[in-house]
């Protein structure tokens, strides 16, 4: 098998069995039948090919998406779940965490995220100067999409290599 089609290969083989399933409609697993399901799909792509080829700088990706496809997940099905912004940074920083086991860089942003998630997901009393966090972040949450085009549009226009 050529390496670079690896991650097709896997991202199809991984699609193909979801909608076989679906057809199916198997009982067990009629809660997997989301769009969450197909972001995990992508990070386990990611992350098989990233180990069987030994090129490991899909790792971040791959693990991004696999956490936020269980994290979505989880809110859909489970009514337990956290539904907090630290969320996000602790999956960020799961990411960094395990990229630097095989490439040896992100370890401090990884750090940084984490200790950062663990505050904001555990503290019960915050201190003051914290508050502007929740603000920010509860902006973000109403503005997100405006923000992706804003990014999409310097990306496309104003960042040149």
């Amino acid at each position: 098998m050529r390496k670079q089609n690896t991650f097709g290969g896997f991202l199809l083989l991984g699609i193909g069995l979801y909608f076989l399933m679906r057809q199916l409609q198997l009982p067990i697993i009629t809660h997997f039948y989301s769009w969450p399901t197909l972001v995990i799909i992508i990070g386990i792509a990611f992350l098989i090919q990233s180990y069987s080829s030994k090129q490991y700088e899909n790792l971040f990706p791959g693990v991004v998406l696999l956490g936020l496809g269980i994290h979505f997940h989880g809110m859909n099905v489970y009514s337990f779940w956290i539904q907090h912004w630290g969320v996000y940074p602790f999956i960020i920083s799961i990411a960094f965490l395990v990229r630097y086991t095989k490439t040896k860089s992100g370890f401090i942003p990884g750090l940084f995220l984490l200790i950062l998630s663990m505050f904001a997901l555990f503290s019960t009393s915050k201190p003051e100067w914290f508050q502007w966090i929740d603000k920010g972040v509860s902006v973000v949450q109403q503005f997100w999409p405006v923000i992706l085009i804003g990014l999409g549009c310097y990306l496309l226009f104003f960042k040149k290599k």
